[in-house]
């Protein structure tokens, strides 16, 4: 445990389980405290609960492209905790698996609402109502299928790899106070992901140079770093934390 988050807030979003509650466990291992959603108010509060309490993390329920649901949670972090330092933009969604010729306009324009456009959101609402006037950093969760085809999650591969330009293009308009990074997964070990490597998994990780598949403290290890200022000449980049995958050629 450090302290190098100590007297800052931060916002996790996605983050009653997965990299989204591993991310929050870390940086209140370092100190933060953490205003945490998603839309299950009881994984929440057992989320909260293994975060410490209420003393360290809130707990916020609801739909993450909910445009009330985003001003009540950064009213929320900013009464309770007293600000909204530091914003991780991890709800995604990816409803469909198959070809994209298969694909349902429906389900597509629900992929780009709740990765993307909401994800602008959130940012746009973080920083009217705290870091443009104090400062911060934000961490946007991407995906190695926003880097390489991937084939039967090619469409949240598109929405990612948005999310990785949308990350550039607002570094250049948020810098010099506020900075924005990215990170890019390979598969974690995650219920999200279960289904691309659920009772093949030393089949899969065989791929991996480090011959394993990755589990949250490995996202969240990276994130931290990205909002520190250990990374404070950094924004506008995307950190690929995929144990290797893409150096062979793969997802």
């Amino acid at each position: 445990m450090t302290t190098r988050f100590e007297g800052k807030t931060a916002i996790v979003t996605g983050a009653s389980r997965g990299i989204g509650f591993g991310i929050a466990q870390r940086l209140v291992a370092d100190g933060a405290k953490v205003v945490i959603t998603a839309r299950k108010q009881e994984a929440l509060d057992a989320a909260v609960a293994e975060l410490g309490g209420p003393d360290v993390a809130l707990a916020v329920a609801g739909a993450g492209d909910d445009l009330d649901h985003q001003d009540e949670v950064i009213a929320k972090a900013v009464e309770t905790f007293g600000g909204a330092d530091y914003f991780v933009n991890n709800t995604g969604i990816n409803p469909v698996y198959g070809p994209l010729m298969d694909l349902k306009a429906d389900a597509a324009r629900k992929i780009m609402e709740v990765n993307v456009i909401s994800m602008l959101s959130w940012v746009q609402k973080v920083n009217a109502a705290w870091q443009k006037e104090h400062g911060g950093a934000i961490v946007n969760v991407a995906s190695v299928a926003g880097i390489r085809p991937a084939p039967g999650i090619a469409f949240y591969g598109v929405s990612k790899s948005a999310v990785i330009h949308l990350t550039e293009e607002l570094a250049v308009e948020l810098g010099p106070d506020i900075r924005i990074n990215a990170v890019a997964p390979a598969v974690v070990k995650t219920k999200f992901a279960t289904a691309l490597y659920e009772g093949r998994e030393e089949e899969v990780s065989a791929n991996y140079p480090l011959k394993r598949l990755g589990v949250p403290e490995d996202i969240a290890s990276v994130v931290a770093f990205l909002l520190s200022d250990d990374a404070g000449w950094m924004t506008g980049q995307t950190l690929t934390v995929d144990g290797g995958v893409l150096l062979m050629g793969g997802v």
